[in-house]
C-alpha cells in the first residue's frame, strides 16, 4: 500500500520499507505472528502488535532481521479509505517471479496517499498522470471519473475537461470547474485549497492517535 505499490503503478519512488495493509482479526493475526517470526521481525516502536491498536488505526513497525533488516510497517485502517474487505475485493494482482503480489487498487492508493506529509502529494500527481498517459487513448467511464476527480496537473485537467466535457460538468470539484474555463491560475488556486483542506483533515484524524502513542511511550 506504500512506495512499493507506487513503483508497481509506474510512479517511481525510492522506498526503504514495505507498507502492508492487513485484515485485523484473531485468526489472521495468528498467521501474521508466524510470518513475523520467520522474518526475525523485531518491534521498532510503540504500539506493540495488538488487534485493538490495529483496529483503532495505528501503524505497527518492525525491523526484519532475516530479510536484510528491511523495515515493515503494518496497518489495518486508513483514513478516508474503505474497510479492508472492500479494498481486498477490488485489489490489483501482479506476479513477481511467479508469486502473486496484491496491491491496493490505484484509486484506493491515491486516497491513501492523501496525508499531511509533503512527499505524498507529488506522488499522487505522478500516479494519476501515469494512469492518464497510459490510458487516455482508450478511456473507460471509470478511468475518466478517476482522472477528473484526482488529476493534480492543471494542463491535463484542461485536456480531460476538453475531451470529456459532459463528465467534467458533472463534477463538483472547483479545479474541474476552472478547467472547463481553461483558467490555469484558478486551477492552481483550487488545487492548493483542496490540498490544504485534506491535509488538515489528516492532522485532525491523527491527533488522538498521536496522543495515545505519547501515553504509551511515557509508560514504557
Amino acid at each position: 500500500m506504500g512506495g512499493q505499490a507506487c513503483v508497481s503503478y509506474g510512479a517511481a519512488e525510492f522506498s526503504r520499507d514495505v507498507d502492508l495493509l492487513l485484515l485485523a482479526d484473531g485468526a489472521n493475526l495468528s498467521r501474521l505472528e508466524t510470518a513475523l517470526d520467520d522474518l526475525g521481525a523485531e518491534p521498532v516502536a510503540v504500539p506493540s502488535l495488538d488487534l485493538g491498536a490495529l483496529q483503532r488505526g495505528h501503524a505497527i513497525h518492525f525491523r526484519c532481521q532475516a530479510a536484510e533488516g528491511i523495515r515493515l510497517d503494518l496497518m489495518s485502517v486508513l483514513r478516508g479509505v474503505s474497510p479492508f474487505p472492500d479494498l481486498w475485493a477490488r485489489r490489483t494482482t501482479l506476479e513477481l517471479d511467479g508469486e502473486p503480489i496484491e496491491l491496493l487498487a490505484l484509486p484506493d492508493l491515491v486516497e491513501a496517499k492523501k496525508t499531511q506529509r509533503d512527499k505524498d502529494w507529488p506522488m499522487i500527481r505522478r500516479l494519476v498522470e501515469a494512469s492518464y498517459f497510459d490510458n487516455r487513448d482508450r478511456p473507460t467511464p471509470e478511468l475518466v471519473a478517476f482522472w477528473i476527480e484526482q488529476l493534480r496537473t492543471p494542463e491535463l485537467l484542461i485536456e480531460v475537461a476538453g475531451r470529456q466535457p459532459e463528465s467534467a460538468r458533472r463534477s463538483e470539484r472547483p479545479a474541474v470547474r476552472a478547467a472547463l474555463l481553461g483558467n490555469l491560475a484558478a486551477i492552481d488556486h483550487a488545487l492548493t485549497e483542496e490540498q490544504a483542506r485534506v491535509r488538515e483533515q489528516d492532522r485532525a484524524y491523527w491527533a488522538p492517535l498521536r496522543a495515545e502513542l505519547e501515553r504509551l511511550r511515557r509508560v514504557r
